[in-house]
């Protein structure tokens, strides 16, 4: 029997099929990208970059904006790091007035800048403080809690205490990112892992880790028995991801396949609804760079398209490279194995 707020958090999730949520990425998922993946379908819920939680910390205005304008009216988690637990509760306590879906406690980030202040997955190597951090919260939080982790800091062998504590906390939803801080975004994910926390959390799993085609979502949900699952760089590669699962997930038939010249639309939707106002020509360029390292990955045989987009240094020249590689209607592989967004080469986009 669920809590009245695990209840909560659950009815406002889809039936027949495990509920998919927008991973949190670092200087990407702001409102406008929300916008931009919402015209291709987008998420069933939006998950804001975290809120730091400090003694002198003030709640973002931008994530407070993306909070109260989700596009499509969809629910929203908003997600908050730390470890001062007062500075929690304070930004706990202004978020939970606003119309959010669950509050999420990130022990997930493995940047060293934030483990070296033992907070995001630094609070792994500290149980006893997560422990307490989770029963602060747990106490002080009257809407749907809930946790981001990974399945260890350098190695996955204390998962199951760590799986305790969070049964103790009496979370609403736990999603597990089926790596090791350690791990970062490399390797293989650990899916055996994700399933054990599904089959023994009293509240609902959610899976992360390289869920980046329609393909490999229904082979997760299906390993892991989990309730929810979480796209984070695959989407960027592949917009329509989320309509494409709802329609395995429907009747088992992929109808949505872009073709290069869709893609090429994308990119120019990309560009113009995430360009921040003031943003200069030059800075875009590179913004987009960081966007197609993943976009333009085995598009063409030689990967010759990704090598001219690194030397584009005007709008004129990135949009004609775009072209002379998109504008044509054959079919883009949405499929592209996982090694290709995972290619240790690639500037690294953080999923919290």
């Amino acid at each position: 029997m669920y809590s009245p707020t695990t209840t909560r958090f659950t009815a406002a999730l889809p039936a027949g099929r495990p509920a998919l949520f927008l991973a949190p990425m670092r200087e990407v998922t702001d409102l406008p990208f929300w916008r931009v993946l919402h015209r291709y379908g987008g998420p069933d819920v939006w998950f804001t970059e975290y809120f730091r939680a400090h003694a002198t910390a003030r709640l973002d205005r931008d994530l407070l904006h993306a909070i109260r304008h989700p596009p499509g009216g969809r629910p929203v988690i908003a997600q908050i790091i730390g470890r001062d637990i007062p500075a929690l509760l304070r930004a706990a306590e202004a978020l939970q007035r606003e119309n959010l879906l669950a509050l999420d406690f990130n022990v997930g980030c493995p940047a060293p800048v934030v483990c070296r202040k033992h907070a995001g997955a630094g609070l792994l190597r500290r149980p006893a403080e997560l422990a307490a951090i989770l029963a602060a919260l747990r106490r002080h939080v009257s809407i749907p809690l809930t946790v981001k982790t990974r399945v260890g800091f350098t190695d996955s062998g204390g998962f199951d205490d760590l799986l305790n504590i969070y049964a103790a906390a009496g979370l609403d939803a736990l999603t597990v990112h089926g790596r090791t801080a350690s791990e970062m975004y490399r390797g293989a994910t650990h899916y055996d892992l994700i399933a054990r926390a599904a089959r023994t959390l009293p509240c609902p799993v959610i899976a992360n880790g390289n869920i980046i085609s329609a393909g490999i979502a229904a082979r997760v949900a299906k390993e892991t028995g989990a309730a929810g699952l979480m796209l984070g760089r695959g989407c960027i590669r592949n917009p329509w991801i989320f309509t494409q699962i709802r329609e395995l997930f429907a009747d088992g038939h992929l109808r949505t396949r872009p073709t290069l010249r869709d893609l090429r639309e994308y990119i120019g939707v990309l560009w113009h609804e995430t360009k921040p106002a003031g943003f200069t020509e030059k800075l875009q360029v590179a913004r987009m760079k960081k966007h197609l390292n993943f976009i333009a990955q085995k598009i063409d045989a030689d990967d010759e398209f990704p090598r001219q987009i690194r030397r584009a240094d005007s709008e004129l020249d990135f949009f004609q490279i775009c072209d002379k590689f998109l504008d044509r209607d054959a079919p883009f592989d949405s499929e592209t194995p996982e090694q290709h967004l995972t290619n240790p080469g690639n500037p690294r986009v953080d999923c919290y």
